[in-house]
C-alpha cells in the first residue's frame, strides 16, 4: 500500500455547490460535507459515482475514464463504474492510501423523489476488512498512540480479527512495536501532527484527529462501555491510563467509521515486553527476520512459515518478531515439536485436518460485522467439525501442552448443526442471489418455492375444481397484464349460473371474464413468492448469524489453538526436511553450537552444493568476544546472522540448523550491520551506524547477544579503528560482559586479544592458488592479514585494466605504510613487477623499521585543535557514545 508522507494540513470538502446546484447534487454535498476527506462513493442505480476532485483521483487511482456531468448548468466531473464491480475498484483505492465513504441508496427509487441514501461505511487503510484488501498471512493493525510528556500509550487494533492489544512506555518502545506490528494506519492527536511526521511520516499512513478524542476519562469510559465492565482489572490494565487512552480512542474512531457492532473485540490484552527477546527495529532489518533487504533475497519467516491456516500463518509472524524468553514455555513448544517429529502418523492426521481449516479467526469476526455471507459461514461450520477429531488426537498424547489444546476447544456442534441443516451444500457468496437455504429449513420458505416451481400445477388443480363446481367443461384460467389471473367462459355458457364468488370484470363478443377471491390470493402469492423468498432466505440467514453471535468466543478460542498447533507443526515440517536438532536451553550464558548452518542461506543454494556449517563457543567468562577477520564474501556476517538467528529460533519454539546447540536464554538481540545513508534525514552513513550503535551501547544486559559487522566503516580509517577499538574494549570492560560476535576489516583488531583476556581472534579461512582466492567459508582461530578486495573485484566482473591499476596502487599503499620513502618507492617502482613476493634488499631494511601512523600534520590549525582536544581528554572517564560523537564533530570539523 503507498504510504503517503504526511496528510494535508487542512480538510477539502469538494462541494459542487453554485446557485443552480441540481436536488441530486445538493444532497451529494450533505454527504461530502461530512466527510470531506475521503472518497465518496454515491450509489446512483446501479453505478458508484465520483465527483469533482473525487473524481479527478479516482480516475487516476483505479485508471477509470473521467468525463463530466451537468449540474445546473455547469459541467463537474465525474468518474464512476458498476456497483458489482465495488469488489475490484475498492482495494486499488485502499491501497492508494485513500479513505473511501460507501453512500447507499437506502430504498428502491420512485419517479419524481429524490431516493434516501446514507453513508453505510467508512474504509480506511487500517480498518479494511473485506478479503480483497487482506493479506491471508498478516494482521491489518491500526494504531492508535497517545503521548504524555515523553510516554507513550500505544493500541494496536485488528478489525478483521477481534484482536486489541496495547502497551506504554518511552518512545523506543513504541518504535519498536510499529516495527513488528507495522500498522496500516496510525491515528493520534492533532497537537502532535509535526513530531509523529517526523518519526514516522515516511513509513506509515497517518491520520490524526481531534485533540479531545484522547481525553483519558473519555478513553476509559469507551473501554467500560464496549466491555461492559466497572472495571479493566480483569483484563490486566487497570493502571495503564496511557495505553486505555489510545485503545479508547481507537473505539471511538471505528464508531465514526460506521462500525458499531464489534462484539468480535471480546478482550483487550497487555503486551508484556519483559515475555520476549528485545529486538530493536535495526536488528529486524538486519537479520531480515521478515523483510528483505534484496530483491531477490528470502528473509527467515520465508523459510519457516510451513503453516496450513491463515491464523497459523499471521502467529508465525508474531512468534519470529516476539521469541520468548521463558524456558519453561519454549521447552513445551520443543517436547511438542518433537512428539510431532517421533509420531509422523499423528502428525500426518493433524496435517490432513489442518489443510480443510478456513480463516474462523476473520469468519467469526465478519458476523458482528454483518460481512459474512452464505458461503463463508458454510466454511465456518466445516472448519469447526475439524475440532473434535483434533481433540481426540490430542488427549491421546503424552505431552501436557497438547492435553491443554484439546481441553480448551470447543466441538460447538449445535450451532455447525444449525448452519448445515440451514443452509444448502454450496451456497452462493451473496445471499440476495436466492438459492441459499435448505429445503425444511423454513415453511413458509418451502411453500412458497412449491408454488413457485409448480405455479401451471396449482393453476390446473384451480381449474379442475372450477369445472367440477359448475360443469362448464371450456373453462380456461389465463393471465393479463390488466386483470392478472382470470376466469374465461366461453359465450355458449354465458347466460349460465356462475358462482356468486365469481366477480365479472369483463364481457367479449364470444366471451366472459372473471375473477375469484381464491384466484386473487393465488396470484399474489406467486407474483410476489421470488420477493418474499428472497427475504425470508435473509430471515434465516440472519437468525444464523445472531445464533453464531453467542460462539464469537469460544470460536476465537479454537482459532488461536488450532493456529497454535499450526505453527508447531510447521516447525516439525521444518526440523524433519532440513534436519534439524532440539536445542538445549540454559539460564547461564553459554552459546556452543557445533556445525550451525544458516537456515536461509542453506536453502538458496545452488542443487548440489553443500552449506558450509561452523562453531560457535562463546561465554561470559573465557570467550565473550570473537573478533572475526577475513575478505569480503567469505562468509563472516553469515556467520554472525547464523549465530543470532539460531538463537531466535530456538526461543521461537523451533529446532535449529546445527549438528548441536546448547544455548543460554537471550533477552535481547542487537546487530549492527554494514552501512547506509538515511538521506531523508540528512543523516550521513556515519552518524546512521553511530546512532545504532549507541542505541546497543546504552541497553546492553547480562544475557544480550551483540553482532557488530564492520563497525566503523563508515569514516575514515583511523577514525573506525579508533572506534571499533574502543566499543570492544567497553563490551569486553562492561560489568554485563555480553557475549559478542565482532566482524571487522581491521586486523589491527586482532592486538586486543594481546591485552584482554576475554577476546579471542577467529577469521574464515582462505586458500591463495594460483593468484586467485577460494573462500573455504570456515571459522578458525587466529587473526587473518589480508581482505582480498580486489581479488573480490576480480571475481565480480571488474574490467581488467582496473583490476591490474589497482593492485600496483595497493602495493604502493602497502609500501608507504611501511615507511618507504618517495625516492625508494621510485626507485623501486621500475625494479619490482607487481607480483613479486620477495622484497629487496633495501625494502628489507625499510620493512625492519618500526611503524608509526602520522595522525596529525600540525600546520593544519584544525588538526592542531583536534590533537590538543585528545591531549586533554581523559580517556578513563569519557563514554563510548560521547567518544563516537567527539569523532564525528572532528570528522565534520575537516569536511
Amino acid at each position: 500500500m503507498a504510504r503517503p508522507t504526511q496528510k494535508p494540513a487542512k480538510e477539502k470538502t469538494n462541494l459542487l455547490d453554485n446557485a443552480t446546484t441540481t436536488p441530486l447534487m445538493r444532497q451529494y454535498n450533505e454527504f461530502k460535507q461530512k466527510h470531506p476527506d475521503a472518497i465518496l462513493l454515491f450509489r446512483i442505480g446501479d453505478f458508484y459515482e465520483t465527483f469533482g476532485e473525487d473524481a479527478i483521483i479516482t480516475s487516476k487511482a483505479i485508471n477509470i475514464t473521467l468525463t463530466s456531468r451537468n449540474n445546473g448548468g455547469n459541467d463537474v466531473e465525474l468518474a464512476g463504474f458498476p456497483h458489482h464491480s465495488l469488489n475490484y475498484y475498492l482495494p486499488k483505492l485502499i491501497r492508494s492510501g485513500h479513505r473511501v465513504a460507501i453512500c447507499e441508496q437506502l430504498e428502491k427509487p420512485v419517479t419524481g423523489k429524490i431516493v434516501r441514501r446514507g453513508v453505510t461505511e467508512v474504509i480506511t487503510p487500517g480498518l479494511a476488512n473485506d478479503d480483497n484488501m487482506l493479506d491471508q498471512k498478516k494482521n491489518n493493525y491500526l494504531a492508535s498512540v497517545y503521548v504524555l510528556r515523553n510516554e507513550v500509550g500505544v493500541a494496536f487494533l485488528d478489525i478483521s480479527t477481534g484482536e486489541l492489544l496495547v502497551s506504554e512506555g518511552d518512545w523506543p518502545m513504541a518504535e519498536k512495536m510499529f516495527q513488528s506490528f507495522s500498522p496500516s494506519e496510525v491515528i493520534f492527536s492533532k497537537t502532535i501532527s509535526k513530531e509523529m511526521n517526523e518519526r514516522f511520516g515516511s513509513k506509515f499512513y497517518l491520520y490524526p484527529i481531534d485533540d479531545w478524542v484522547f481525553q483519558p476519562e473519555y478513553g476509559r469510559e469507551k473501554l467500560l462501555a464496549h466491555f461492559e465492565t466497572k472495571s479493566l482489572k480483569g483484563f490486566g490494565v487497570e493502571d495503564m491510563m496511557l495505553a486505555q487512552t489510545a485503545a479508547g480512542a481507537a473505539l471511538h474512531y471505528l464508531a465514526t467509521t460506521e462500525k458499531t457492532n464489534l462484539k468480535h473485540i471480546t478482550r483487550i490484552t497487555r503486551f508484556q515486553h519483559d515475555k520476549y527477546v528485545w529486538l530493536d527495529r535495526f536488528t529486524i532489518r538486519n537479520l531480515e527476520l521478515v523483510n528483505n533487504q534484496h530483491e531477490k533475497g528470502a528473509t527467515l519467516i520465508h523459510i519457516l512459515d510451513k503453516t496450513l491456516s491463515p491464523p497459523g500463518a499471521r502467529l508465525m509472524k508474531k512468534w519470529v518478531l516476539m521469541p520468548l524468553k521463558t524456558k519453561t514455555v519454549i521447552e513445551a513448544r520443543h517436547d511438542t515439536v518433537q512428539f510431532l517429529i517421533e509420531n509422523p502418523i499423528q502428525e500426518q492426521e493433524i496435517y490432513s485436518l489442518l489443510k480443510t481449516v478456513g480463516d474462523l479467526e476473520r469468519l467469526i469476526s465478519k458476523v458482528p460485522l454483518g460481512k459474512i455471507n452464505p458461503r463463508e459461514m458454510r466454511q465456518l461450520a466445516k472448519s469447526l467439525r475439524v475440532v473434535p477429531p483434533l481433540q481426540t488426537i490430542l488427549k491421546k498424547s503424552e505431552i501436557p501442552a497438547l492435553k491443554r489444546m484439546a481441553e480448551t476447544m470447543n466441538p460447538c456442534t449445535s450451532i455447525c448443526d444449525e448452519i448445515e441443516k440451514s443452509l444448502v451444500d454450496a451456497p452462493p457468496v451473496h445471499i440476495n442471489k436466492g438459492g441459499s437455504i435448505s429445503e425444511g429449513a423454513h415453511a413458509d420458505l418451502d411453500e412458497l418455492r412449491h408454488l413457485i416451481h409448480n405455479a401451471q400445477q396449482v393453476l390446473l388443480e384451480v381449474q379442475q375444481k372450477e369445472i367440477a363446481r359448475t360443469g362448464i367443461n371450456s373453462l380456461k384460467i389465463n393471465f393479463n397484464s390488466v386483470f392478472g389471473y382470470y376466469i374465461e367462459v366461453t359465450s355458449k355458457y354465458k347466460h349460465a349460473e356462475v358462482p356468486k364468488d365469481w366477480i365479472r370484470k369483463q364481457t367479449l363478443a364470444n366471451a366472459e371474464r372473471y375473477i375469484t377471491p381464491e384466484l386473487k390470493v393465488l396470484e399474489e402469492k406467486i407474483l410476489s413468492a421470488e420477493e418474499k423468498i428472497l427475504a425470508l432466505e435473509e430471515e434465516v440467514f440472519n437468525a444464523l448469524m445472531q445464533t453464531l453471535m453467542d460462539f464469537i468466543e469460544p470460536i476465537q478460542t479454537n482459532s488461536n489453538t488450532i493456529a497454535v498447533l499450526d505453527c508447531l507443526r510447521a516447525f516439525a515440517e521444518l526440523a524433519r526436511k532440513n534436519n534439524y536438532v532440539r536445542p538445549i536451553l540454559e539460564t547461564g550464558f553459554t552459546i556452543d553450537i557445533k556445525e550451525g548452518r544458516h537456515p536461509v542461506i542453506e536453502q538458496q543454494l545452488p542443487v548440489g552444493e553443500m552449506y558450509v556449517p561452523n562453531d560457535i563457543y562463546m561465554d561470559r567468562d573465557v570467550q565473550q568476544i570473537l573478533m572475526i577477520t577475513g575478505p569480503n564474501m567469505a562468509g563472516k556476517s553469515a556467520v554472525l546472522r547464523q549465530t543470532g538467528l539460531i538463537s531466535l529460533m530456538a526461543q521461537m519454539g523451533s529446532f535449529v540448523p546445527a549438528k548441536s546447540a546448547t544455548l543460554g536464554i537471550l533477552d535481547k538481540l542487537f546487530t549492527r550491520v554494514g552501512a547506509s545513508d538515511n538521506i531523508s534525514s540528512g543523516e550521513s552513513t556515519f552518524m546512521v551506524e553511530m546512532n545504532e550503535t549507541a542505541s546497543i551501547m546504552n541497553n546492553i544486559t547480562a544475557h544480550s547477544l551483540i553482532l557488530l559487522d564492520e563497525i566503523g566503516r563508515g569514516t575514515s580509517t583511523y577514525d573506525g579503528i579508533s572506534i571499533a577499538w574502543s566499543i570492544a574494549e567497553f563490551l569486553h570492560d562492561s560489568e554485563e560482559r555480553p557475549r559478542t560476535l565482532f566482524a571487522t576489516h581491521y586486523h589491527e583488531l586482532n592486538e586486543l586479544a594481546e591485552t584482554h583476556e576475554r577476546v579471542k581472534n577467529f577469521h574464515v579461512a582462505t586458500k591463495e592458488l594460483a593468484q586467485k582466492i577460494i573462500f573455504l567459508r570456515k571459522l578458525v582461530e587466529g587473526g587473518s592479514e589480508h581482505s582480498f578486495g580486489v581479488h573480490v573485484a576480480k571475481m565480480a566482473g571488474m574490467p581488467k585494466e582496473i583490476i591490474h591499476r589497482a593492485n600496483e596502487i595497493l602495493e604502493q599503499l602497502e609500501l608507504q605504510h611501511i615507511g618507504v620513502t618517495d625516492d625508494e618507492l621510485n626507485d623501486n617502482r621500475r625494479k619490482i613487477p607487481t607480483s613479486v613476493s620477495q622484497p629487496s634488499a633495501g625494502l628489507k631494511k625499510a620493512m625492519e623499521r618500526p611503524m608509526q601512523l602520522s595522525f596529525f600534520d600540525i600546520s593544519d590549525p584544525r588538526l592542531q585543535r583536534i590533537k590538543d582536544a585528545l591531549d586533554a581528554m581523559d580517556l578513563n572517564a569519557i563514554t563510548p557514545v560521547e567518544l563516537m560523537m567527539r569523532v564525528y564533530e572532528w570528522k565534520k570539523m575537516l569536511d
